[in-house]
Protein backbone atom coordinates (compact mmCIF):
# COMPACT_ATOMS: atom_id res chain seq x y z
CA UNK A 1 0.00 0.00 0.00
CA UNK A 2 1.10 3.47 -0.76
CA UNK A 3 2.42 5.53 2.27
CA UNK A 4 3.44 9.25 3.09
CA UNK A 5 7.12 8.67 3.38
CA UNK A 6 7.59 10.52 -0.03
CA UNK A 7 5.74 13.30 0.80
CA UNK A 8 7.50 13.55 4.77
CA UNK A 9 10.72 13.59 3.04
CA UNK A 10 9.77 16.51 1.11
CA UNK A 11 8.65 18.17 4.18
CA UNK A 12 11.72 17.50 5.78
CA UNK A 13 13.85 19.33 2.78
CA UNK A 14 11.61 22.07 3.20
CA UNK A 15 8.58 21.73 1.07
CA UNK A 16 5.51 22.70 2.20
CA UNK A 17 3.27 22.63 -0.24
CA UNK A 18 3.47 19.02 -1.85
CA UNK A 19 0.84 17.54 -5.43
CA UNK A 20 1.29 14.40 -6.36
CA UNK A 21 0.57 13.86 -10.10
CA UNK A 22 -0.57 11.23 -12.55
CA UNK A 23 -1.67 10.47 -16.17
CA UNK A 24 -4.72 8.12 -17.48
CA UNK A 25 -4.80 7.26 -21.21
CA UNK A 26 -1.66 6.88 -23.10
CA UNK A 27 -2.60 3.58 -24.11
CA UNK A 28 -6.32 3.84 -25.88
CA UNK A 29 -6.49 4.01 -29.39
CA UNK A 30 -9.22 6.96 -28.12
CA UNK A 31 -9.90 9.78 -25.93
CA UNK A 32 -7.89 12.12 -24.40
CA UNK A 33 -5.07 11.79 -22.03
CA UNK A 34 -5.63 12.75 -18.52
CA UNK A 35 -3.94 14.04 -15.49
CA UNK A 36 -4.34 15.66 -12.31
CA UNK A 37 -2.32 16.62 -9.52
CA UNK A 38 -3.29 16.25 -6.17
CA UNK A 39 -2.21 18.10 -2.72
CA UNK A 40 -3.55 16.29 0.24
CA UNK A 41 -3.62 17.48 3.68
CA UNK A 42 -1.76 15.34 6.20
CA UNK A 43 -4.66 15.08 8.81
CA UNK A 44 -7.08 14.67 6.92
CA UNK A 45 -6.33 11.51 4.47
CA UNK A 46 -8.82 9.26 3.38
CA UNK A 47 -8.46 6.02 4.16
CA UNK A 48 -7.96 2.79 1.41
CA UNK A 49 -6.35 4.81 -1.31
CA UNK A 50 -4.06 3.27 -3.41
CA UNK A 51 -3.06 2.74 -7.32
CA UNK A 52 -6.11 3.46 -9.00
CA UNK A 53 -6.18 0.25 -11.00
CA UNK A 54 -6.20 -2.10 -7.79
CA UNK A 55 -9.47 -0.56 -6.94
CA UNK A 56 -12.67 -1.43 -7.77
CA UNK A 57 -14.69 1.17 -10.22
CA UNK A 58 -16.93 1.61 -6.82
CA UNK A 59 -14.29 2.20 -4.76
CA UNK A 60 -12.79 4.44 -7.06
CA UNK A 61 -15.74 6.60 -7.44
CA UNK A 62 -16.10 6.73 -3.69
CA UNK A 63 -12.51 8.09 -3.67
CA UNK A 64 -13.23 10.45 -5.85
CA UNK A 65 -16.00 11.87 -4.32
CA UNK A 66 -13.93 12.21 -0.35
CA UNK A 67 -10.83 14.13 -2.21
CA UNK A 68 -13.33 16.66 -3.67
CA UNK A 69 -13.93 17.91 -0.07
CA UNK A 70 -10.72 16.72 1.33
CA UNK A 71 -7.52 17.79 -1.04
CA UNK A 72 -6.34 20.35 -3.25
CA UNK A 73 -7.46 19.30 -7.09
CA UNK A 74 -5.94 20.22 -10.42
CA UNK A 75 -7.23 17.80 -13.62
CA UNK A 76 -5.24 18.61 -16.99
CA UNK A 77 -6.19 17.05 -20.36
CA UNK A 78 -4.32 16.83 -23.89
CA UNK A 79 -6.72 15.99 -26.60
CA UNK A 80 -6.59 13.92 -29.32
CA UNK A 81 -5.54 16.67 -32.04
CA UNK A 82 -2.69 17.38 -29.57
CA UNK A 83 -1.55 13.77 -28.91
CA UNK A 84 -1.90 13.39 -32.73
CA UNK A 85 0.21 16.63 -33.17
CA UNK A 86 3.27 16.05 -30.68
CA UNK A 87 3.51 12.00 -30.07
CA UNK A 88 1.80 10.61 -26.60
CA UNK A 89 4.65 11.20 -24.33
CA UNK A 90 4.91 15.27 -25.01
CA UNK A 91 0.98 15.10 -24.84
CA UNK A 92 1.20 13.18 -21.34
CA UNK A 93 3.32 16.05 -20.05
CA UNK A 94 0.92 18.35 -21.48
CA UNK A 95 -1.81 17.47 -19.41
CA UNK A 96 0.11 16.79 -16.43
CA UNK A 97 1.42 20.71 -16.49
CA UNK A 98 -2.13 21.62 -16.98
CA UNK A 99 -3.12 19.82 -14.39
CA UNK A 100 -0.15 21.55 -11.77
CA UNK A 101 -1.35 24.92 -13.24
CA UNK A 102 -5.37 24.30 -12.28
CA UNK A 103 -4.13 23.41 -8.84
CA UNK A 104 -5.96 27.00 -6.59
CA UNK A 105 -2.74 27.06 -5.18
CA UNK A 106 1.04 26.98 -6.57
CA UNK A 107 2.77 23.33 -4.82
CA UNK A 108 6.46 24.18 -4.09
CA UNK A 109 7.10 20.46 -4.66
CA UNK A 110 5.90 17.64 -7.71
CA UNK A 111 5.73 14.07 -6.78
CA UNK A 112 5.42 12.01 -10.57
CA UNK A 113 4.86 9.04 -11.37
CA UNK A 114 6.79 7.39 -14.10
CA UNK A 115 10.33 7.64 -14.79
CA UNK A 116 10.38 10.88 -16.57
CA UNK A 117 9.47 14.52 -15.71
CA UNK A 118 7.74 17.07 -17.64
CA UNK A 119 9.71 20.17 -18.25
CA UNK A 120 8.38 23.71 -17.22
CA UNK A 121 7.17 22.93 -14.05
CA UNK A 122 6.37 25.57 -11.94
CA UNK A 123 8.83 24.13 -8.88
CA UNK A 124 11.05 21.00 -8.13
CA UNK A 125 9.93 17.66 -8.67
CA UNK A 126 10.75 14.23 -8.42
CA UNK A 127 9.86 10.94 -10.55
CA UNK A 128 8.63 8.12 -8.93
CA UNK A 129 8.91 4.71 -10.89
CA UNK A 130 5.18 3.11 -9.87
CA UNK A 131 4.61 5.81 -7.80
CA UNK A 132 0.88 5.50 -7.59
CA UNK A 133 1.54 2.36 -5.84
CA UNK A 134 4.24 4.20 -3.44
CA UNK A 135 2.83 7.83 -2.75
CA UNK A 136 -0.50 8.54 -1.05
CA UNK A 137 -0.34 11.73 -2.92
CA UNK A 138 0.54 10.29 -6.26
CA UNK A 139 -2.73 7.09 -5.40
CA UNK A 140 -5.04 10.25 -5.24
CA UNK A 141 -3.74 11.59 -8.27
CA UNK A 142 -4.49 8.53 -10.21
CA UNK A 143 -8.02 7.68 -9.03
CA UNK A 144 -9.17 11.50 -9.88
CA UNK A 145 -7.11 10.96 -13.47
CA UNK A 146 -8.95 7.28 -13.69
CA UNK A 147 -12.41 8.37 -12.70
CA UNK A 148 -12.33 11.98 -15.01
CA UNK A 149 -11.14 9.92 -17.44
CA UNK A 150 -13.33 7.12 -17.58
CA UNK A 151 -17.16 9.70 -17.18
CA UNK A 152 -15.30 11.44 -20.31
CA UNK A 153 -15.31 8.29 -22.07
CA UNK A 154 -18.66 6.98 -20.93
CA UNK A 155 -20.48 9.96 -22.49
CA UNK A 156 -18.64 9.84 -25.69
CA UNK A 157 -19.42 6.10 -26.03
CA UNK A 158 -23.77 7.35 -25.71
CA UNK A 159 -22.53 9.71 -28.78
CA UNK A 160 -20.64 6.94 -30.41
CA UNK A 161 -22.55 3.36 -29.49
CA UNK A 162 -20.67 0.94 -31.28
CA UNK A 163 -17.11 1.14 -30.03
CA UNK A 164 -17.78 -0.04 -26.37
CA UNK A 165 -15.98 2.83 -24.74
CA UNK A 166 -18.06 2.86 -21.72
CA UNK A 167 -16.59 -0.44 -21.05
CA UNK A 168 -13.20 -0.54 -22.72
CA UNK A 169 -12.43 2.80 -22.16
CA UNK A 170 -10.80 3.48 -25.87
CA UNK A 171 -8.49 0.37 -26.01
CA UNK A 172 -8.31 -1.83 -28.23
CA UNK A 173 -10.51 -4.06 -27.14
CA UNK A 174 -12.43 -6.64 -29.32
CA UNK A 175 -15.59 -4.68 -29.43
CA UNK A 176 -14.09 -1.65 -30.37
CA UNK A 177 -12.03 -3.48 -33.29
CA UNK A 178 -15.45 -4.55 -34.56
CA UNK A 179 -16.45 -1.43 -33.95
CA UNK A 180 -14.01 0.51 -36.27
CA UNK A 181 -14.31 -2.52 -39.09
CA UNK A 182 -18.00 -2.02 -39.14
CA UNK A 183 -18.44 2.25 -38.31
CA UNK A 184 -14.80 3.43 -39.14
CA UNK A 185 -12.89 5.70 -37.49
CA UNK A 186 -13.96 9.11 -35.37
CA UNK A 187 -12.67 12.09 -34.54
CA UNK A 188 -12.25 11.22 -31.21
CA UNK A 189 -9.50 8.28 -32.67
CA UNK A 190 -5.95 8.73 -32.24
CA UNK A 191 -4.97 8.91 -36.44
CA UNK A 192 -1.27 8.85 -35.07
CA UNK A 193 -1.65 5.20 -33.18
CA UNK A 194 -0.62 2.60 -35.21
CA UNK A 195 -3.77 0.42 -35.58
CA UNK A 196 -5.76 3.54 -36.70
CA UNK A 197 -3.29 5.10 -39.07
CA UNK A 198 -3.13 1.46 -40.64
CA UNK A 199 -7.00 1.41 -41.04
CA UNK A 200 -6.82 5.27 -42.95
CA UNK A 201 -3.97 3.86 -44.63
CA UNK A 202 -6.07 1.00 -46.12
CA UNK A 203 -9.20 3.25 -46.77
CA UNK A 204 -6.77 5.02 -49.12
CA UNK A 205 -5.44 2.63 -50.81
CA UNK A 206 -8.53 1.07 -51.89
Amino acid sequence: MPDFSFETAARARGATLIAGVDEVGRGPWAGPVIAAAVMLEPGAIPPGLNDSKKLTPKRRDALFDILQDCARIGVGQASVAEIDAVNILQASFLAMRRAVDALPIRPDHLLIDGNKIPSDLPCGSQAIVKGDGLSLSIAAASIIAKVTRDRIMVTLAQQHPHYGWDSNMGYGAPQHQVGLKSHGVTLHHRRSFKPIHNILYQEKSQ
